[in-house]
This record gives structure tokens, sequence and C-alpha cells, in this order.
């Protein structure tokens, strides 16, 4: 029987020289060899714990190459990998403790105080501490260990991590994803986005989330090709090492902030095959303004937590065109379908909601089996939460009927006076508008029309908005029950850890406005 571990999997991309360059940071430089020798230190550790089948290991540290070592040792030792924001305090991380049960807690040493009492109220018997610079007892513990390891055989069923959706909408949900979820997801984009064992990854997003940990440490492993590792965007550093670089993914954030600096231009990009963005929606002129400096056009994916990756524009210009505004075609082995409230497929330019299923499909909520049953449709659709749309119109020109555009969440559709407002058809809309930065439309609770839509904007530096004017060209250009209430102007956006603005924070705070 082949072992379907996934760390097997990555490393069956490994170049034959194992002593090249596998991650570099400013610092230091990691070998094929150091990744296969370090993580072999610390499964052995982790396996000489005799743990229970099925353990769970929760990681809340700073980013670090040893971090994802970590993440690989877990994986090689048939164990259960837990990550979690390290913007997470006490007792967010009591909650998700208390939930998991993670047989060992691994956290940075400034938090150990906490942690380890939160750790102790969950049961947990092992805690180590991981840092930065290569401190910490984890590391201490496993460096007698030996420098072999045979990868424990896993099933593609098998339960290899666990993540925790952020719980906007309620009590935070473990979502299980399993190692054959997460090897065919990597396959697949190995292949569908070209990645070649002679490329340089330019890493900056944060290791306890998918787009970094998942969709950009898997793509390059199994090439077998470089990560320059950095620990966060740092627009200096970015541009110091892009010219090095061939592909870059990150959050709309990054790239805004790249074409803020006047340094960051075609020269900058020479090597430069592929940029890729997730996580948040890409604004239509950050695209545009993007593809005119550099010359090249974002990629711009959809997936989640639950699912890894499930569209993406094409890289290949044999398949299409990257169409800013849409999230691209169905990856291969992955099927998406746009419905009605009574499970109807909708025509191209309609709006439903989005399922999805493959093999990179979780297979449900850590202990929640009533939640499981309800995202799921009888015939095995998960249910998204997402509202979509195939083919329509983006940046005013027709989009191909096999693109879908994702226009929001479920639960941030407003019902206004009995009709269903879409947020983002108003927030295109005003985002186009001259000095808007960008915005956001919610709603709120109103006594004659059960919701209110309200629009929150941001103003471009310098820039003066007049509101009554702004309302005054939305009432032209779409049905009055559209037409926001109330629109606040406010300085920037809240938004979580990877760049999603928090609309329930707006909800909140405009509720009673």
């Amino acid at each position: 029987m082949s072992n379907a571990n996934l760390y097997t999997v990555l490393a069956s991309g490994f170049p034959a020289d194992r002593s090249q360059i596998a991650l570099e940071t400013p610092e230091l430089l990691y070998t094929w060899d150091d990744i296969d020798h370090a993580s072999a230190c610390l499964a052995n550790l982790l396996t000489s714990l005799n743990l229970p089948e099925g353990s769970r290991v929760a990681v809340q540290v700073e980013k670090s190459p040893e971090a994802l070592l970590l993440y690989l040792a877990t994986l090689r030792a048939g164990l259960v990998y837990l990550p979690l924001n390290t913007a997470y305090r006490e007792s967010e991380i009591s909650y998700f403790l208390g939930d998991a049960e993670p047989a060992v807690v691994v956290c940075s040493s400034k938090n150990l105080s906490w942690v380890s009492k939160a750790a102790a109220q969950a049961g947990t018997a092992h805690v180590y501490t991981l840092d930065e610079d290569r401190t910490g007892t984890l590391l201490h513990a496993a460096a007698g260990q030996s420098r072999s390891f045979k990868d424990v055989v896993r099933k593609a069923d098998d339960l290899a991590a666990i993540l925790y959706t952020s719980g906007t909408t309620g009590r935070s949900k473990g979502a299980m994803l399993s190692h054959g979820n997460l090897a065919s997801n990597a396959q697949v984009l190995h292949r569908y986005w070209g990645w070649r064992s002679d490329d340089v990854l330019l890493h900056m997003l944060p290791i306890f989330h998918v787009h970094g940990l998942f969709v950009a440490s898997h793509g390059a492993l199994l090439a077998g090709a470089r990560m320059i590792w950095l620990p966060k965007l740092d627009v200096e550093q970015a541009l110091h090492y892009l010219p090095r670089c061939t592909v870059m993914m990150g959050v709309p954030t990054y790239y805004v902030r790249l074409l803020a600096e006047a340094r960051f231009n075609r020269k900058v990009c020479a090597r430069m095959r592929l940029f890729i963005s997730g996580s948040a929606p890409l604004l239509m002129e950050t695209f545009n303004d993007f593809r005119e400096r550099t010359g090249q056009s974002i990629l711009e994916r959809y997936g989640m937590s639950e699912t890894v990756m499930l569209t993406s524009n094409p890289y290949d210009a044999a398949d299409g065109e990257r169409r800013g505004g849409t999230v691209g075609k169905a990856l291969p082995g992955v099927q998406v379908r746009v419905v009605d409230d009574n499970g109807v497929e909708q025509g191209a330019g309609d709006i439903g909601n989005v399922q999805v299923r493959g093999p990179n499909v979780f297979s449900g909520y850590w202990r929640m089996p009533e939640k499981t049953r309800e995202e799921f449709t009888s015939d095995g659709w998960f249910r998204t939460g997402d509202v979509g749309r195939w083919g329509g119109e983006s940046g005013g020109a027709a989009v191909p009927d096999d693109y879908l555009s994702i226009v929001g969440r479920s639960k941030d559709l407003i019902i206004s006076g009995g009709y269903n407002v879409y947020p983002k058809e108003i927030e295109l809309i005003i985002d186009e508008m001259p000095g808007v930065m960008e915005s956001a439309v919610i709603g709120v609770p109103h006594p004659d029309f059960g919701e209110a839509v309200v629009a929150v904007v941001v103003a471009r530096e310098g820039a003066a908005l007049d509101v009554a004017a702004m309302q005054a060209e939305l009432k032209s250009r779409i049905a009055n029950f559209k037409v926001p209430k109330q629109l606040h102007l406010i300085d920037q956006l809240p938004r979580n850890t990877m760049g999603k603005v928090q609309k329930n924070v707006l909800r909140e705070s405009y509720k009673t406005a």
C-alpha cells in the first residue's frame, strides 16, 4: 500500500540534490536535507511522547522556518496539526484548547504563562515553547533525536489538520482536513499554476491560515522550489527580493502597498511569472493599476478553510485570460454550482448560493455532527455560504459563462422592504466614484424596512467626498430600495489578519446610527 501521508507526497517533489537551498531568510539558508533532517528530529520527539492515535498538536507561534518544520514533523508523525492565529488572546485560546483537547501545545515564550494555564485546563500533558529566533524548549527537546524518520503510514482520508474558522457568525468551528484533501489540492495547483523546480516563491504570508501554510508552502515544497521566507509584508524587503523571485502570493493589501511605492516597477518584476491574490476581494482598480505598472495581470483565486482552493483564473493563456473582479474557473476535479434557495441551478448572470464538491472538500466540523449535516446538501455538496454568479459583467466587460464572481457572503445579504440587496453591487459603484478608496455596504435594523442599507466609505488621501452628491449618483444608477439610507465616511475599514473586511464589526457599530 502506498503511503498517503501528506509529507511523503510533498517530499516526492524534493530535488535529487538535497544540498540545494530550499528556504532562505535574511539571516539563514536551509537546504532540502535540513528540511528533512530537522523535521525528522521533531517527528521523533513527538513519537517519543507515545500519544494516542489522532492526537492534536496545537501551535500558536510567530512565523519562522522552525514553525514550518514543526508542521511537517506533525504530518510525518501521523498526528493532527492545529494552527492558531497569533492574534488570539487568553479567552480565545482557552476555547480552542478546550474544544480540540490537544495532546501537545506549542506557544511563544512570551505567552507561556497564560497558554500553559489554558493547556492545563484542557488536559494537555505536553507544553513547549518556540520563538522566531530558534530558541525555546521545543528545539532543545528535539536536539538529541535521530535525524532520520520513517513517515507514519496514513490513508488519504486520515485527518491531517484542523483549521478553526474565524467565528464571525458565532462559535468558531474546526474544519477537519485530511491528507488526501490537502494532497489533491496541492497536486492540482502544481499543474494548473505551472509550478517549476526553478521557481522562487516570495513567502510573506502568515502560516496559521490556508493561504500561507497550505497553498504557498505546499506549492513550493511539491515543486522542489526555493522559498524566500519573510515574517510578514515589508515593502523594503519585498523590493529587495522580488528581482530574484518568480512567484508571489499575497492578500490584496500587499498589492496596494507595493503600488504605493514608486520604485515598484517592471524592472523589479522582470523575473516574476505569477502574482496570486486571495483571502479577500481584489478591487478592480488594483487589478488595472497593477497591470499598467508591471505589465502583469494578478491571478485571483477562491478558496476557504473547509476546501482549500476551489477556483482560479487561468495561468496558461490557452485556458483563457485573467479577468479582474472574478475568481475564475472551477479547478480540475472540483465541481462548483450556483443555486437558488430551493437548490435549482441558476443561469449565467443570475445570483445564487455557491456550492461545491470534490476531493479537496473537508469531511466536516470537529465534534459538530449536526452542524456538518446542515452544511452539506442531501446529494453531497458543501454549502460555502458565499453568494455568486457565473458570467455576467465585470469592469464594464462581459465575463465568460464559466468564470465565477463572488458577490458576497449569504450572511451579508440585506433584505430591505422584502427586496434582496447584494452589497457587492453597490460597493462596485461606490468604489468607482472619484475620490473613493473603498467601501463596505451593510444592513442594519430598521423599524419599517426590516433592514436599512448603509454604506461605509473610505476616501482617498486628500480627497473631500460629498455625501449628498454620492447618494444622488447612486439614485441615478440603481433602484431606490438599494440606495443607502445613510453613508458614513471613516478613515479605514476594520479587517481581520487576512485582510477581510469585518462587516460584523461595522453592523455592530452602526446598528443604532
